[in-house]
């Protein structure tokens, strides 16, 4: 059958028209697949290197092996001069942050997103004072700087930090009525409080008036251990630690 010249034009037009579409949708496809292409080839950004970096550290308290969060030994400054180191007596395996602070502090840290703390105990040099750290985690530094603040700055042990004696050994007598001071520190995802005392388990109101320096020490240990924990690493794909 014979095809009016209208009717010829309109073919030509519509396979025109189809050739047209089918041309873009394949030049849409290849500019996707190749945005695709560098999305997946391309290094990570700085904005994302600094989230891996801040995620890697606040998962550092379950991460790490204890014993790199409470080195064996930490050093600090002596009350008499010169530079001693304190050493480590234990770990707690406990890490429920209910079980490691006096009951009035146990809502202040439940309201502020605590993770879990981790606790472990140190003698100085002269093994004459004891000092237990715990390690408080959060999910990120605004919690953790929320968490500061609500908890007391007065230097009094309590409430605070739970002691953490060990059967057997010369912390044994550390329990919470010979408490006699403590302090809070704060850094990145991470709150570090401490409680201290004397090896014989006497009482603060037995001791009497102290000398201010005695204790200062266990500034140190909380600083070097904070520092250690909460200092963010700037990720490396060439590492095998890394995943990029």
């Amino acid at each position: 059958m014979n095809e009016v010249p209208g009717q010829r034009r309109l073919a030509w037009m519509t396979l025109i028209m189809a050739s047209t579409l089918a041309l873009a949708c394949a030049a849409v496809a290849a500019v996707t697949a190749g945005a695709a292409v560098t999305e997946l080839t391309r290094g990570p950004t700085r904005t994302e290197l600094d989230r891996a970096a801040a995620a890697e550290t606040a998962g550092r308290w379950r991460s790490w092996p204890a014993g790199r969060i409470f080195p064996e030994t930490v050093g600090y400054a002596a009350e008499q001069g010169g530079r001693e180191r304190a050493h480590r007596v234990g770990i707690s395996p406990e890490t429920r942050c209910e079980r490691a602070v006096d009951p009035g502090l146990r809502e202040t840290l439940r309201r502020t997103g605590c993770r879990g703390v981790l606790r472990a105990t140190y003698i100085d040099a002269l093994q004459g004072v004891v000092v237990t750290v715990g390690v408080v985690a959060f999910a990120g530094e605004r919690e953790a700087v929320r968490a500061k603040a609500a908890l007391p700055r007065t230097g009094r042990p309590s409430p605070g930090l739970l002691a953490l004696g060990f059967p057997g050994t010369v912390t044994d007598r550390f329990t919470a009525v010979g408490r006699q001071g403590g302090l809070v520190r704060q850094a990145g995802p991470y709150v570090v409080m401490t409680t201290v005392g004397q090896v014989d388990g006497r009482p603060g109101k037995a001791v009497g008036e102290q000398r201010p320096t005695i204790f200062a020490f266990t500034g140190d240990i909380a600083d070097r251990i904070l520092a250690g924990l909460s200092t963010p690493e700037r990720p490396s794909c060439e590492s095998g630690e890394w995943r990029c």
